[in-house]
């Protein structure tokens, strides 16, 4: 599965989605690790024998321990359109995370104030009138359960840092492996149970609804599910 080509989900003129492994960068950092964004520049680079740099426009981000779908754009026009879109949140965002303790009630809607420590890289939730804190909203709905795990449906309504993790954690529900936001222990590969399910978004140029399925990790537990 570490190919790029095995897990592209969805390739046109414009863009490109790809179904991240929980162990990627999306970016450069200072661990010198290859992001998903050479990768897939890679990729274009040789399957369209291209000379020279090959455009590929970053539009959005998952944590280095999260798994899922994420869209590049492949031309500037796309990058700007699907800027524009994730901008004014017409896009939809649905996540799976499998979490340690079931929710008191099983759907729900979670409105939070959340600040970001930049020294920690995490983020917590605050008073409304605390300064830099920034609201954030999320919906949840209970799916199934193992039994010891609970698989729950995100569906966010703003991108605040670590939005899903934090506001989940607040609420007694930690994600299975998610050290930093209290989980028990680590997963062995030092994921967290959180997963980019579904990602719809209107193509840049044609303007027709994109729907994106991201098959789940290749793990027991995500299988059960």
């Amino acid at each position: 599965m570490n190919n790029i080509a095995d897990r592209i989900l969805h390739e046109d003129n414009h863009t490109i989605v790809v179904n991240k492994i929980a162990s990627e960068i999306v970016q450069g950092d200072k661990t010198g690790d290859e992001p998903l964004l050479e990768k897939i520049r890679s990729y274009l680079k040789e399957k369209y024998n291209k000379p020279g740099n090959v455009f590929c426009g970053l539009v959005h981000r998952l944590d280095r321990p999260t798994s899922g779908a994420l869209v590049f754009a492949r031309t500037s026009k796309g990058l700007s359109r699907l800027n524009e879109q994730f901008r004014d949140k017409s896009t939809r965002k649905i996540y799976w995370a499998i979490v340690e303790t079931k929710p008191g009630k099983k759907e729900g809607r979670l409105i939070d104030y959340l600040k970001k420590n930049e020294k920690q890289n995490k983020s917590y939730v605050c008073d409304e009138l605390v300064k830099g804190g920034k609201q954030a909203i999320l919906s949840y709905k209970w799916l199934r359960s193992s039994q010891h795990y609970h698989l729950l449906e995100v569906v966010l309504e703003t991108g605040r840092h670590h939005q899903i993790r934090c506001q989940l954690a607040n609420m007694g529900s930690v994600i299975k492996g998610d050290l930093k936001y209290g989980a028990k222990r680590s997963n062995k590969d030092a994921s967290i149970c959180l997963h980019s399910r579904v990602l719809i978004y209107k193509h840049p140029t044609t303007l027709e609804d994109i729907n994106i399925n991201a098959p789940v990790p290749n793990d027991p537990l995500w299988q059960f599910f």
